[in-house]
């Protein structure tokens, strides 16, 4: 496994993150013992870095986490454990509450000791906020990040879902570099190439992830617009590619995302202990600019301008 360093840190992330969203399943016995199977066969492969958020399975993906830490306390100083708070569901804490995203001091302190508690460490690597909050007092923020980091229970922060001037807003008032911006990239959603986000974190040096990496590859991205002649269309050029590379078409997407220079991290999340294995394939495949932009050409449907 190859690994890079977090934003302007000395932290060594492993090039793939592994993703922690699924492995509960259905919290069955049989979806968490193939849950833990799988953060076993990842640490096994090199990774070195796992995503939580506090609202995983409703907490109970850090719970089964904190499971295999049991097992092997050792593993802990060896890894990142990143994870992220802000967002609320409704009806919570009161009935009749709404949906909504919630940056406030008191909230944040809650989410991280609530995510201590199941994870059972004494401090996360990384802290994320998960989405933008309309109402965020940046000010309020940075003090509560400042006493996080004080107090030994957060080591560095970062953000998830922010464009570009939510990160510069944010950052003008953190007194220490935010290290990562977690956005959805894939071959459906290339926002983050078009609107200022890479460019950004190369200006910054802030590393850039990318949940949902093989959306519309292995199964339809978030708000599929794809019509079915694009589906064929696109299909067609992995399928190239997939012959050229000697891969399958969503290791081809990770090579895909690999390839630009701000250092993309792909995020995985599948529980398959062969694909948690094949993903690092990508990591091997010298991945030409032109076959670059062959798939961003099919996923367009007509060539760069």
């Amino acid at each position: 496994m190859k690994s890079l360093k977090l934003g302007k840190s000395n932290i060594l992330s492993s090039r793939i993150v592994y993703g922690c969203m699924r492995i509960i399943g259905d919290n069955s016995i049989d979806s968490r013992k193939k849950g833990k199977q799988a953060i076993r066969t990842a640490i096994e492969e090199g990774y070195t870095h796992f995503d939580h958020a506090d609202i995983y399975g409703g907490g109970k993906c850090e719970e089964l986490f904190s499971e295999i830490l049991g097992e092997n306390p050792e593993v802990r100083d060896k890894i990142i454990i990143t994870s992220k708070c802000g967002i609320r569901d409704k009806n919570n804490p009161n009935e009749n509450d709404p949906a909504r995203y919630d940056f406030s001091k008191e909230y944040i302190v809650k989410s991280v000791e609530g995510s201590l508690s199941r994870l059972k460490v004494e401090y996360l690597d990384l802290l994320l906020l998960h989405r933008p909050d309309y109402l965020c007092n940046p000010e309020e923020v940075s003090e509560v990040f400042q006493e996080l980091q004080d107090s030994g229970k957060v080591l560095n922060f970062g953000v998830s879902n922010f464009q570009p001037s939510q990160v510069s807003m944010l950052q003008s008032y953190c007194p220490f570099p935010l290290l990562v911006n977690q956005v959805e990239i894939n071959i459906h959603n290339i926002n983050a190439l078009l609107d200022g986000t890479l460019d950004q974190c190369q200006e910054l040096k802030i590393t850039p992830q990318a949940w949902c990496p093989i959306g519309g590859v292995v199964y339809p991205a978030w708000g599929n617009t794809f019509s079915k002649e694009d589906e064929v269309r696109i299909k067609s050029e992995f399928d190239n590619q997939s012959k050229k590379y000697n891969a399958e078409n969503w290791i081809v997407m990770l090579a895909w995302l690999l390839k630009h220079p701000s250092m993309i991290l792909p995020i995985i999340g599948t529980t398959t202990p062969s694909r948690i294995k094949a993903a690092k394939q990508a990591l091997e495949i010298d991945y030409s600019r032109e076959d670059w932009y062959r798939l961003l050409e099919a996923r367009n449907g007509y060539p760069v301008p």
